[in-house]
């Protein structure tokens, strides 16, 4: 199946005259229009009203070619869970106060960076970290700010799953073979 949709794209190429980048960029607003219309439908229907972390989510994991998207989102999804983690961590130990931000978010990007070392998302432990403090700030009790935090990571990960899930299913209607990975494989070997 992937070999007669590789053709299809390919015919559309060709069609259109669109080079490889070109149709690789339709294909990545076809994939975030589709990944934010059911994240959005899905935490309506959850009773959520801000969908913000999610789309951002869908947008960040809805690589068009799907080695990338799984590199993105397994990294997304460890580095969350790392920061979730340090920002949890930190308002359990301490009430949320603002000098308590740049010290977690410091944590989150070390234990990203020398423990997990998936370099793709490193960034995504420190800004998870932030959502969890940020969001538990203005809260009455460190209960209520840990409940925030998880509400928001929880978006987080909805919205990465469901972006690679779009960018994977359409993959498998419409795979897009770069021109230059045909040459390099079809290359002689020097074996």
């Amino acid at each position: 199946m992937a070999r007669a949709s590789s053709e299809k794209a390919e015919q559309l190429m060709n069609k259109l005259g669109l080079k490889f980048n070109q149709i690789l960029a339709i294909r990545f607003a076809v994939n975030v229009s589709i990944g934010t219309t059911i994240v959005c439908v899905i935490l309506y229907l959850m009773g959520k009203t801000s969908f913000d972390w999610a789309v951002i989510s869908v947008i960040t994991c809805s690589d068009p070619q799907p080695k990338e998207a799984r590199k993105m989102v397994k990294g997304r999804l460890i580095n969350v869970i790392v920061g979730c983690a340090v920002g949890l961590f930190f308002i359990l130990i301490g009430e949320a106060k603002n000098w308590m931000l740049p010290i977690a978010v410091s944590t989150a990007a070390l234990v990203s960076s020398l423990l997990i070392r998936i370099k793709e998302m490193w960034l995504q432990a420190p800004i998870t970290a932030a959502i969890v403090i940020s969001s538990a700030l203005g809260a009455s009790s460190n209960i209520t700010g840990m409940y925030s935090g998880i509400r928001r990571v929880e978006d987080v990960l909805i919205g990465s799953c469901i972006g690679f899930i779009v960018s994977w299913i359409m993959s498998k209607f419409w795979f897009i073979k770069n021109q230059t990975d045909e040459k390099v494989s079809n290359a002689p070997s020097l074996d």
